[in-house]
């Protein structure tokens, strides 16, 4: 299998302006949270047929060696202050690709879903002015794969009717005036779960307090969801800046808030420890055991038949 860590050097303006709709058709491919098993089954049998695959830094090692041995892997990763490509980079690449002779497949791997907080939009729309055909593969959004993990309903009769996704990424390290906007109220009966919210915790915690959310509002921090690396922090909405500082988070980290969390079955035992890893979830006894899905596809020949059959542009 060829790997290329960074991509082309110097794509620039290949194809740019190139308004013939002509070359491989692009899939936008959500892998899930983590765990390699909440794969979709049309998600590994495109991967298994890929000329070419776009991965981002949550798409795991597990999950890539479902791909094709002959594909041609390019990390396009980022994480905050380290960026291999830039957005316009990756379009470009995209796009290059997709251009090529003999390419019929360029898949765009993403960690959850590609059109939630995935900016599958954003490459969508600029492949399409090029005359590219898209096809998007939805991906268990982390929220859902997360909530089901440790045992929280993002939504339940009589706790909370709505549920609401919120970014949580900053502006010069702070929430600017749009994005405090996503964190003015919070309703009794209302669930809110943050995307990468693990830089902007001050900010959101103190937000959500001067809107009058109550102090003992159950949020539960996860890092690394569905995957063996999970680490769980439990606690009130006025502690978690701290609680998480104490149990040192990292990045990834999903913030859920809101009174479903104290139906998970680790929120009675919040006190036993600042931090809980897989183990101690599955301990709870919760409906996945993710410390046991690393090697449960490994253990399997999961080779799906490469149908032939067209699909539907979106």
């Amino acid at each position: 299998r060829r790997e290329v860590v960074c991509g082309l050097g110097g794509v620039g303006e290949h194809g740019a302006r190139n308004r013939e709709a002509a070359g491989a058709t692009v899939y936008l491919v959500g892998t899930g949270p983590g765990d390699p098993e909440l794969l979709t089954l049309k998600a590994v049998r495109l991967m298994q047929s890929a000329d070419v695959i776009l991965y981002d830094r949550l798409v795991s090692h597990d999950i890539l060696q479902l791909a094709s041995p002959s594909a041609l892997l390019i990390y396009v990763g980022k994480q905050k202050g380290m960026h291999t490509r830039t957005q316009s980079e990756i379009h470009e690449l995209l796009q290059f690709y997709a251009s090529q002779p003999g390419i019929s497949s360029v898949l765009r791997l993403k960690g959850g879903d590609p059109y939630v907080f995935g900016r599958g939009g954003e490459e969508a729309e600029y492949l399409r002015a090029c005359g590219k055909r898209v096809v998007a593969v939805p991906g268990i959004t982390s929220a859902a794969g997360i909530g089901a993990e440790l045992g929280i309903p993002l939504t339940h009769r009589g706790v909370a009717t709505s549920c609401r996704f919120a970014t949580g990424h900053l502006k010069d390290g702070m929430l600017d005036a749009e994005s405090s906007d996503q964190f003015a109220s919070l309703s009794v009966e209302e669930t809110l779960v943050v995307y990468m919210g693990l830089g902007a915790v001050d900010s959101l915690t103190r937000a959500l307090l001067n809107n009058g959310v109550p102090e003992n509002t159950a949020v539960a921090a996860v890092e690394r969801g569905t995957t063996p690396d999970q680490r769980v922090v439990f606690c009130e909405l006025h502690e978690v800046a701290a609680r998480v500082a104490a149990a040192e988070l990292a990045s990834p980290t999903l913030l859920i808030i809101g009174g479903v969390v104290k139906l998970s079955p680790g929120w009675n035992h919040r006190h036993r420890a600042i931090v809980f890893d897989a183990f101690d979830v599955a301990s709870f006894g919760t409906t996945v055991d993710s410390f046991q899905s690393a090697n449960a596809l490994a253990a399997l020949d999961v080779r799906l038949p490469v149908f032939s059959r067209e699909e539907d542009s979106v």
